[in-house]
């Protein structure tokens, strides 16, 4: 069966010419999904949902209005529950929402609704309920290899990329375990709200109830568990509390992704076990790829080669008649475990650190994201690049998650 042939199909019922252009774009990415426009609406549809053969509709109406209820009405009533629709609309209120339930609509989201977002939702009706691919969460861990290498931004920008990912995108938290000196609230302008004293003694404690209490919410949906920075204090915490942390939060989101401190804790061996797919962060300097070289063997030496580290070279220059560190001196280097390169853009980093935003929101086209793109999402980054760079060679999966 031809790959067209294999394709699942979703209906887009909409006369807002915007809406439409960019859901386009948005499904574009997918190789598993067509996306059929319907520009009527829903009221003057006859048996153009039909013919369209899909496995999910998309219906964009004014729920406000009662002639859309009802035109609405007579569309499911015409599918006979054969086929889930989703609900995307401009107003909304009590009433609307009641009517909707009863409809029994798979899902409604109203606008301005991100284009990441409608398309998970058109994703999980067409699977159905209860069918969830990827039932555990992904867990991203980010070490650095050496100070300022740009571990904490790379891991947010990481953390971004997932909970906004057409193909992989649901709900994503940063947990900061540098729990004295961490900067990942800092970089969002968030408060830290995670008071590790509070459980200390009573790991027991810390239940969903308290986790949401202790959350930093981000604009976007993103959320982020980190500490308040004690800058005098250096210490450490029992295995039993970061661990109980990290299966908490793994059991309430899809995606984790983890900034580690530099230092090696009692806790690091099963953070590292713990982890699907794990990153060192350098940078092109000799001093930086050697200690990145002894930190791959300590992993090797302590928790055993079947945690196998990729490793991302951070503001990434590609000199050919330079002297000094060149792309196929890292290459040499680092051999299999090297899995891209970061593009140099420090105007841009600092922009967003000060402002609090992500590096996509002040420019979705820079070479700092498409980079990392590559890296983290490799199939929705072919799927919309032009063309290929060499500096990438991560192969998804290449981690095994502990049990």
């Amino acid at each position: 069966m031809s790959a067209e042939a294999q394709k699942k199909r979703i209906a887009l019922i909409s006369t807002d010419r915007e809406f439409v252009k960019e859901t386009r774009v948005a499904f574009a990415t997918s190789e598993a999904i067509e996306l059929v426009v319907i520009e009527k609406p829903v009221a003057e549809l006859r048996g153009e949902v039909q013919q369209a053969e899909a496995g999910a509709i998309i219906v964009d109406i004014d729920a406000s209005q009662i002639g859309d209820i009802e035109a609405l009405q007579r569309l499911i009533r015409k599918l006979e529950g054969r086929t889930p629709v989703v609900v995307v609309t401009a107003s909304f209120n009590a009433a609307a929402a009641r009517m909707l339930v009863q409809l029994k609509v798979a899902d409604f989201l109203v606008k301005p609704v991100t284009t990441a977002d409608l398309v998970r939702s058109g994703i999980r009706a067409l699977h159905g309920p209860g069918r969830e691919e990827n039932p555990e969460a992904q867990i991203h861990t980010f070490v650095p290899a050496a100070g300022g290498v740009g571990n904490t931004t790379l891991a947010l920008q990481t953390a971004f990329q997932l909970h906004n990912s057409v193909l992989h995108g649901a709900s994503t938290c940063v947990v900061d375990l540098n729990l004295q000196q961490g900067a990942c609230a800092e970089y969002l302008d968030l408060e830290p709200r995670f008071d590790i004293s509070e459980v200390e003694s009573q790991p027991e404690r810390l239940d969903r109830q308290l986790l949401d209490v202790m959350l930093s919410k981000h604009a976007s949906g993103l959320c982020v568990l980190a500490a308040p920075t004690s800058p005098t204090e250096m210490r450490t915490f029992d295995t039993e509390i970061v661990v109980r942390m990290l299966d908490l939060v793994s059991a309430y989101f899809d995606n984790v992704v983890i900034d580690m401190p530099r230092t090696w804790f009692p806790w690091t061996e099963a953070v590292l076990l713990g982890s699907n797919k794990l990153y060192i962060v350098t940078e092109m300097t000799v001093p930086c790829l050697r200690q990145t070289q002894r930190l791959i063997q300590a992993f090797h030496q302590t928790v055993g080669r079947e945690v196998h580290p990729g490793v991302i070279v951070n503001r990434f220059e590609q000199r050919r008649f330079e002297n000094g560190v060149k792309q196929s001196d890292v290459e040499e280097l680092l051999g299999e475990h090297f899995v891209g390169g970061i593009s140099n853009n420090y105007k841009l980093v600092r922009e967003a650190v000060d402002r609090g935003v992500p590096l996509h929101e002040i420019d979705p086209e820079a070479n700092v994201v498409k980079d990392l793109k590559r890296i983290i999402l490799p199939d929705e980054a072919k799927a919309v690049a032009t063309r290929s760079r060499s500096l990438f060679g991560y192969r998804p999966g290449f981690l095994k998650k502990a049990g």
